[in-house]
């Protein structure tokens, strides 16, 4: 026997007064007013006699390779987890404090990061302290007519909804862990300076509300290149993406299927992915122009030049930064003048490759492969086909953060993920193999175990 156990946690991460919230923009000093909804770290822990493994998801945009690692070592230390167990989530929330050291999009406070890093790590250890003895359940099903590819028209999206279920010995769910991929970025447009856990934390609460005592968290898939559709980013209309979550999940947790908790794994890899040396004109080519527009107070053809890079919406940016055009402006501009600075420190000397983990967890026939990035969606339904699994959930901005991987299609157009991502996180590009290798790397490691 494997006598498995498991326990739930969960802490809040909410901001002090006067923290940043992240991501939506350009220098746009967006701190936050109120709190429409809590943040929370919520953890789930699993093990057997042979095997422990834990998964705690955040609601932050991203984290930082320091983050991750200060909430593993933190949480291994008192419980005894593997660090390379321990899989520390993102549900990408922009209504969220800033995190992850992201140039331009948010000020991050040092002292709410390593706090918010040691809560994640409480919650950790809250769920480890709380095991009881348990069986664990999976299901999957399809949402349709919910997201929209925003890269490509008619593009593809990923409609699969995977729900990992935890009871106790009476039958009763304590945990339930529910994987998705869209952008939950309906609170940001519709709360812009509210703390908010957006459509995760309804989808959560709502779980939360159909089984008491349960704690549900949510784990953000592929959605580099998807989004909730936007007629939901209105006062009228922003609940419904959540609700319809919920109600397929409801459904198909009626059917749920028993998972073999003898089968209780994980791995954790560093992978290298290609990349390529940005080239001095294209360094050049930002810093003349910013450096003109700043001084001339140039705004003539932003839009087609460093708007069409920037944002995927460049009128939006106007209005983010409360209608004055130039401020919009000048904020893209200070920004190319930045980022330029950091990466001239080492162009030449930089290896032309990046390294990154990626991590894999099974229970049973339900498995969960992760990375740090912003996955596209193709991308992700290769890992699908590759994987030998019925339940698979995607857990991207995992473990730290490397910003978009975009596939073949956006690297050669030289999109906003293609081709200002890495600006902002100081990375040089990715090319077509990169998003190639990730795919391999994360099914083999999968598979493995």
């Amino acid at each position: 026997m494997s006598n498995p156990q498991a326990g739930v946690g969960r802490v809040s991460l909410n901001p002090f007064w006067g923290v940043e919230l992240t991501g939506w923009g350009y220098y746009l000093e967006r701190t936050w007013l109120d709190i429409h909804d809590p943040l929370h770290a919520t953890a789930i822990v699993i093990e057997n006699d042979h095997q422990q493994l834990a998964v705690v998801s955040l609601d932050l945009m991203v984290i930082s390779d320091q983050f991750a690692k200060l909430v593993r070592e933190t949480a291994s230390e008192e419980t005894g987890i593997p660090t390379q167990n321990i899989l520390v989530s993102c549900t990408h929330t922009h209504n969220a404090p800033a995190s992850g050291g992201l140039l331009g999009v948010g000020e991050v406070d040092p002292l709410y990061e390593a706090w918010a890093a040691k809560q994640a790590a409480t919650a950790i250890i809250q769920a480890w302290r709380s095991r009881t003895a348990a069986k664990f359940s999976a299901t999957t099903t399809q949402v349709n007519d919910l997201t929209f590819n925003r890269t490509r028209e008619n593009g593809p999206v990923d409609p699969n909804l995977t729900l990992l279920v935890i009871e106790n010995q009476r039958d009763v769910p304590i945990g339930i862990l529910v994987g998705f991929q869209a952008h939950p970025t309906v609170s940001t447009v519709v709360n812009p300076r509210s703390v908010s856990r957006d459509v995760p934390g309804e989808v959560c609460e709502q779980i939360e509300s159909a089984f008491p005592g349960c704690l549900a968290m949510y784990i953000q898939g592929a959605c580099g290149d998807v989004n909730f559709h936007r007629t939901f980013s209105t006062q009228e209309k922003c609940a419904e993406p959540a609700r319809q979550l919920t109600t397929a999940a409801l459904k198909a947790l009626e059917d749920r299927q028993h998972l073999d908790a003898n089968q209780l794994g994980a791995a954790a890899k560093e992978v290298t992915l290609p990349t390529r040396r940005w080239k001095l004109d294209e360094l050049e080519n930002d810093r003349i122009e910013a450096t003109q527009r700043l001084q001339d107070h140039d705004m003539e053809g932003w839009r087609d030049t460093i708007g069409r890079v920037m944002t995927n919406q460049p009128d939006d940016m106007i209005s983010r930064h409360g209608g004055d055009e130039w401020k919009a402006v000048a904020a893209m501009c200070r920004f190319n003048v930045e980022w330029t600075d950091r990466m001239l420190l080492d162009l030449e000397t930089r290896p032309e490759t990046l390294k990154t983990e990626i991590q894999a967890l099974r229970i049973g026939e339900f498995g969960i492969a992760s990375n740090a990035s912003e996955f596209f969606t193709t991308l992700a339904m290769q890992v699908r086909e590759q994987v030998d699994l019925p339940y698979l959930v995607l857990s991207c901005y995992s473990n730290g953060r490397i910003g978009y991987l975009p596939d073949a299609h956006d690297i050669e157009r030289k999109t906003y993920a293609a081709y200002q991502s890495p600006k902002y996180c100081n990375q040089f590009p990715f090319i077509e193999k990169s998003g190639l290798t990730m795919v391999e790397e994360m099914s083999s490691l999968l598979n493995s175990i």
